[in-house]
């Protein structure tokens, strides 16, 4: 996003965040509505509408573009949003929606963007105030996984010939009574409304708003063998040092690496694994 729409993210999770902190902990339900007064809705059921609003607004160009033009006035954008939404979501929705409309955008489809964004972390924070952010954090990778080594479930999946329902079916079929609901929510989200981009890195999208969700920054391991579980605390308190923030692992086998790890923290790779070793052995021999 531009420095213009960037501000106007901000200025969302900023409206949103106390709405998702006044749940009661150990409970979806009953999110008090400090700017509204309502109490018609949860994070969860925010998380839901605003993946909803996201896809109405990829599926029009037109609306996008009433809902972002700087020239048309700002309470009249936030009056569109209140006669097209009002109808079929909470009115916290309603409210959100529209205090995005009354803002500044760099471009039309940003404003998509930020509504998939807000819609991830309301549905990570249902997570955590159920006292599962961990696991649905981990459910999502997991899935992710599994997608990636079943090449007909991934084909399946990505197949824009095959309905939505289709698919609906087959992700339910896969977790269903096996997953967190929020888990299945966001694999739902992930495989009906990939917005132009691969599954995995839509799940590593929803995985970052775990992270950023309290604050940490997520350490994608890669191992030769299963870590214990004193490994994987020694390596989490490594990585916290050197990038001074609280880290989370989620950590696959590979075996292919023979021996060691691979750590990637971003876009930064710390490749420590057997396999490197002996290329790098190879290219200095070969020089």
């Amino acid at each position: 996003m531009q420095g213009t729409s960037r501000g106007a993210l901000a200025a969302a999770v900023d409206r949103v965040e106390p709405l998702l902190a006044t749940q009661e902990r150990g409970g979806v339900r009953g999110v008090i509505d400090k700017v509204t007064g309502r109490d018609d809705t949860d994070a969860g059921r925010l998380g839901e509408e605003m993946f909803a609003v996201a896809t109405l607004l990829d599926s029009s160009v037109g609306l996008r573009r009433a809902l972002t033009d700087p020239s048309r006035d700002a309470e009249a954008k936030a009056g569109l949003v209140g006669r097209l939404l009002d109808p079929h979501v909470s009115g916290t929705t309603v409210d959100v929606v529209s205090g995005m409309a009354r803002d500044r955008w760099s471009t039309s489809r940003d404003l998509a963007d930020a509504c998939e964004h807000l819609g991830a972390l309301a549905v990570m924070a249902s997570a955590q105030h159920e006292d599962a952010l961990d696991a649905v954090e981990d459910e999502v990778f997991r899935f992710g996984r599994i997608v990636d080594g079943a090449p007909e479930l991934r084909a399946a999946l990505a197949d824009r010939k095959r309905s939505g329902a289709d698919k609906a079916v087959l992700v339910d079929n896969l977790l269903s009574g096996k997953v967190r609901p929020q888990t299945l929510v966001l694999a739902r989200q992930a495989v009906l409304a990939p917005r132009g981009r691969r599954l995995h890195e839509v799940l590593e999208e929803f995985g970052r708003a775990a992270a950023r969700r309290r604050d940490r920054m997520v350490a994608r391991v890669s191992a030769a063998v299963a870590l214990t579980e004193e490994q994987r605390e020694r390596l989490t308190q490594v990585l916290a040092r050197i990038y001074e923030r609280t880290m989370h692992l989620d950590v696959e086998v590979d075996t292919d690496l023979l021996g060691g790890l691979r750590v990637q923290v971003g876009d930064e790779v710390i490749d420590a694994s057997v396999l490197n070793r002996l290329d790098e052995a190879r290219r200095r021999l070969a020089g």
